[in-house]
């Protein structure tokens, strides 16, 4: 690219971006539940994949621990938004734990779809990651039905017990593309695979990667904002390379940014993942505006007013002391 193509500098901001409700619920629930015990709150695994997000309520009181028996018998535990398998709930039933199931609800509805079809004896393909948070919550509803699918590649070694009883779930952050690829080799191999009820992947998933493939084209740098460890985050960068991005990168803070990737770079894209506060994409902003990219666009790909209402544990227990269960961030939280 010339130095006069690189003259109007300018950012593409997606819309939507940054913090899902069920990202929202999660990490209010972790912030509510220290203002009512008091620190130390424990968490178990990372409430969210976002470093920002943890060290902040890690700054609050909050604990968190990579298994329930590092809980001390009789502490308050909040379960993380990715969900867990039945048999953390009676571990934490045994060591006397007061829960908060902190479990996205569309990550609950995945289990259930998971625990019916079981029910009805199928063989459930469950496309995912092997070893992500969510999908070992999901596989020990049901591990002797569940085969997890990691790839599309990964398709040639399924087996199932009968071809006409089996169907397909999925981790809810996938790249929608690819899981759709892995779907229709599935179905080669398994003409009369079931699809689920309704969509697996959140709806959230699907809108970010929806304003990333329509910035992608007319961008030369994606900056996607999010935690190497967050799968919905990684997938950004992917699609946003595989739709016409020049180049992508992974940060979680502005400082991470090389400025050797504005080389010869006139439009900048930036968006973030779906367990990212806001102030984190606002500080990306100020520091490309700081190196000439002041003119920001929006694009909007899609609106979401979508608010899930806080575990019903901790609302009993907020409204037995009289306090708000509003659901948004109050000025001065992580946003």
């Amino acid at each position: 690219m010339t130095d006069s193509q690189t003259d109007h500098k300018r950012v593409l901001l997606a819309a939507p971006r940054g913090y899902c409700a069920g990202v929202d619920r999660a990490v209010v629930t972790v912030e509510k539940a220290l203002e009512l015990y008091g620190p130390p709150v424990y968490v178990r695994k990372q409430i969210v994949h976002n470093k920002h997000v943890v060290s902040t309520l890690e700054k609050r009181g909050a604990i968190f621990v990579d298994e329930t028996d590092e809980v001390p018998e009789g502490a308050t535990v909040v379960f993380s938004a990715h969900g867990v398998a039945p048999v953390v709930h009676e571990e934490a039933s045994r060591l006397q734990l007061k829960t908060i199931d902190a479990t996205c609800p569309l990550v609950t509805k995945v289990h259930r779809e998971a625990v019916r079809f079981a029910g009805d004896d199928f063989d459930i393909l469950l496309i995912g990651h092997e070893g992500h948070e969510e999908v070992v919550g999901t596989s020990g509803e049901a591990p002797e039905h569940i085969t997890i699918v990691d790839n599309p590649d990964a398709v040639e070694h399924v087996t199932v017990r009968d071809p006409d009883k089996v169907v397909w779930l999925s981790q809810t952050t996938l790249s929608v593309d690819e899981t759709m690829e892995t779907v229709r080799r599935l179905r080669e191999k398994f003409p009369n695979l079931q699809d689920p009820p309704s969509d697996d992947i959140c709806y959230a998933t699907q809108n970010r990667q929806l304003a990333v493939k329509q910035m992608a084209p007319d961008t030369d740098l994606m900056i996607v904002v999010g935690s190497r460890n967050s799968s919905n985050s990684v997938r950004l960068v992917e699609v946003a390379v595989e739709h016409g991005a020049q180049a992508g990168y992974l940060v979680d803070y502005a400082d991470e940014i090389d400025e050797a990737w504005l080389e010869g770079v006139a439009t900048v894209g930036v968006t973030s993942g779906a367990s990212v506060p806001e102030v984190l994409v606002r500080d990306v902003l100020d520091w490309l505006a700081a190196r000439g990219y002041a003119d920001v666009k929006p694009v909007v790909a899609a609106e979401e007013s979508l608010l899930f209402a806080l575990p019903m544990e901790l609302r009993k227990e907020l409204k037995a002391r009289g306090q708000s269960d509003k659901m948004r961030h109050d000025a001065g939280s992580l946003h």
